[in-house]
């Protein structure tokens, strides 16, 4: 059994074991991504809290450094995805702003992954620039005019 695979079965037994019926689990190799899809009995989303799915998240990622997955995103209900989203239309918002008024916004604090995400997006932008300031879990992106 390939590793992958491994992986994808180790996941719906853990499922299964927290007491969730069926749950879906993809692997895509090419963004290196573990979809995990948790639903109730008739097929709706399963809501987790933040602390127990960045629980599952982290004993996923554990699970798979061992089997010799790595790296490897965790996605949980489409959190990661609709979280990526939302930063990306955040940053071109503040970038029309700042576009608009030539005045600096600073954006709520993100993690490295997060802030990563913002930079990429605006780089292409020719009237905008972005800096990462602050300290710990207080970092955030900071986007200005460009001179």
């Amino acid at each position: 059994m390939e590793p992958n695979e491994s992986l994808k079965q180790t996941t719906v037994t853990l499922i299964r074991l927290m007491g969730y019926l069926e749950p879906v689990v993809e692997y895509y190799s090419e963004k290196k991504r573990l979809a995990v899809y948790i639903n109730d009995a008739v097929g709706k989303p399963i809501f987790l809290k933040d602390e127990l799915k960045d629980a599952l998240e982290f004993v996923i990622k554990q699970i798979a450094r061992k089997q010799g997955v790595v790296p490897v995103f965790v996605d949980i209900n489409n959190y990661r995805s609709d979280r990526e989203k939302l930063i990306l239309e955040l940053a071109k918002v503040a970038a029309r702003k700042v576009g608009l008024t030539k005045k600096e916004v600073a954006l709520p604090p993100m993690n490295a992954y997060e802030r990563r995400l913002v930079h990429v997006e605006l780089a292409t932008r020719p009237d905008v620039v972005t800096a990462s300031e602050g300290e710990g879990i207080d970092r955030h992106v900071v986007v200005r005019p460009f001179d």
